[in-house]
């Protein structure tokens, strides 16, 4: 055990550090966020303006929003009419929300593990890529995290005290997650499970019963409101059957059941099957309810059919939410802060034309020669590029082509033909560290065969790079975040469960599994994003944690025995005469 004062101590430094490596993550990656979700978050801002201004009736009866749960545009408002519409303002209260998550997670790995376990754990979600990331986007992702870690760190609290109020309040956190995303509705009845393992058998009823109690009066105002407004049974919101569909589509490479794989699309099809040109503009619109509920008909009607391949792809879909999404880590030198507008032209070219790729995924198409630059200054590469077919990525290397100083992905305009793409008028800002030449180069981005048309490119020199001093902090934990792969993590959970299962700890192991196994098994049956499930990774940390606590345990008592080993013992000097 700790002392309070130790408590302190470790829950500020762990503080401090997973929020110096969220605002380094936020400085990184700043000019590039607007760009994940943008029509989403442009929905989430225009209901939290409805509020914000006093227009409660809109905001309230909008089915066009019907799509997700009200609590992130209600968060949006309230820092709206306090801040303004800042999106400074909506970073750091995110940062903050998953700053503080970290902090809950060390003190659930202290209820269950040693000191040491709980601070490799703690440690190792200050500095997780995918976890800073994921707080610095514009979306409601990263919020849930806080509140279902708080449920379940009350259900651990309840092992020594099963008081009712407890589980009420652990059923009520996660039903307050489900105001910002309802990914988690039915995870009251697995913690639920995990609840009873941790007190006595004639208590467990009681606990289960006021766990999911606790959920309901969390989500009952938002179910209340949509009885009253629609006429009908919605627990927090619309979309279960467009993510069915869509989830199906994305395994049916063949499109033998005609379904869509995008929204745009679903609605087009809806809008020839119904006549109804109104259902093409909109997700929802005037007949949502009854859309989405057609829509979770359609997909059931090809679960029922395919029985045996729909549990393959719910098995390969589990499998794949185990996966780390390969996010940015921390670049060595801080991004580019001067507007992107602002400097000489140094270096132009008249472009490559139109020209087609070959047929690799990932194949460098064009590249231009080394361009000299100076070291430790801020540019910008102005490329006009207009793509017709496939996906390609603008990239800037150094000179031997080994590290890539910036890229951008460009996708074709769905729904528009070849001719008709618009020309994307690219602005790829970079620093140089340490490079005095660079390339400018298109590649192949997934996708075979593009055609491309690239005009003239320009290289703008924008001044000195800010912020060098930063560096010293930048580095070493970029070079931490490389650890953070699949290959890498998922080994270290599984041999941290084994461990657990050896030392029979099956309450602990039930704490730790059932938000992921909820998850696992029930976001499996629809359209999965990682960061819609990435609160699994918090608990597989704890896993993780326990194997290299024993790894380190093991090597120190092999380097300990080994010492003794090599002890010197005098030996008789007679002897040594003979």
């Amino acid at each position: 055990m700790i002392t309070r004062k130790q408590l302190v101590l470790f829950c500020g430094v762990i503080f401090l550090l997973a929020l110096a490596v969220r605002l380094l993550t936020w400085q990184d990656n700043a000019r590039d966020i607007w760009k994940v979700q943008t029509s989403v978050v442009e929905g989430y801002k225009d209901s939290a303006r409805q509020l914000a201004t006093g227009d409660f009736k809109t905001f309230v009866g909008d089915i066009n929003h019907f799509g997700h749960p009200p609590g992130y545009p209600i968060l949006l408002a309230a820092i709206f009419k306090t801040a303004g519409e800042s999106t400074t303002a909506i970073h750091i209260v995110q940062i903050l929300c998953d700053v503080l998550a970290v902090v809950v997670l060390f003190l659930i790995a202290l209820e269950l593990f040693s000191v040491a376990v709980a601070v490799i754990a703690a440690l190792l979600a200050a500095v997780s890529p995918q976890f800073a990331y994921f707080s610095v986007l514009l979306l409601p992702d990263s919020l849930v995290v806080l509140p279902i870690l708080l449920a379940v760190y009350f259900v651990i609290r309840a092992r020594r005290s099963p008081r009712v109020s407890y589980f009420l309040i652990a059923g009520a956190l996660i039903g307050v997650s489900c105001w910002f995303r309802a990914n988690a509705l039915l995870l009251p009845l697995f913690l639920a499970v995990a609840a009873a393992f941790l007190v006595e058998r004639d208590k467990r009823l009681r606990a289960a019963s006021a766990l999911i109690a606790g959920a309901v009066l969390a989500i009952a105002p938002i179910t209340i409101k949509n009885a009253i407004v629609y006429r009908a049974f919605v627990p927090l919101s619309l979309g279960a059957g467009q993510t069915l569909l869509e989830g199906i589509a994305e395994y049916d490479k063949a499109n033998h059941f005609n379904i869509p794989n995008t929204d745009l699309g679903l609605m087009r099809q809806e809008a020839a099957w119904y006549g109804n040109p109104e259902y093409a503009q909109l997700l929802f619109g005037r007949d949502g309810v009854e859309r989405d509920r057609g829509r979770v008909a359609r997909g059931f009607a090809v679960i029922r059919s395919h029985p045996v391949w729909f549990a393959g792809v719910m098995a390969r879909r589990g499998l794949d939410s185990n996966r780390l999404e390969p996010v940015p880590v921390l670049a060595s030198e801080s991004p580019v802060s001067h507007d992107l507008t602002d400097g000489p032209v140094v270096w132009t070219s008249t472009g490559w034309g139109r020209f087609s790729g070959d047929a690799s995924k990932y194949g460098t198409q064009r590249s231009s020669d080394v361009i000299d630059v100076l070291t430790g200054a801020d540019y910008v590469f102005h490329v006009p590029l207009k793509l017709e077919q496939g996906r390609v990525q603008v990239t800037v290397t150094d000179a031997a082509g080994e590290n890539v100083l910036a890229w951008q992905g460009v996708d074709l305009v769905e729904g528009v033909s070849a001719e008709n793409q618009p020309t994307n008028n690219l602005a790829i800002p970079f620093v140089t560290g340490n490079t005095s030449g660079v390339r400018l180069n298109v590649a192949n981005f997934a996708s075979p065969n593009p055609v491309v048309t690239v005009g003239p490119i320009q290289l703008v020199e924008l001044g000195p790079t800010s912020y060098q001093w930063l560096r010293c902090l930048r580095i070493p934990l970029g070079w931490v975040q490389r650890i953070f792969k699949t290959a890498v993590f998922v080994p270290l959970v599984v041999i941290g469960l084994i461990l657990l299962l050896r030392k029979r700890e099956w309450r602990t192991l039930a704490i730790i599994l059932a938000v992921p196994a909820y998850y696992v098994i029930v976001q499996s049956a629809l359209h999965t994003e990682r960061r819609y499930v990435y609160v699994i990774h918090f608990f597989y940390l704890l896993a993780a944690a326990v194997t290299l606590c024993s790894l380190f345990n093991l090597l120190r008592n092999a380097k300990t025995r080994y010492a003794k080993r090599q002890v010197h013992i005098p030996q008789d000097p007679t002897l040594s005469a003979e």
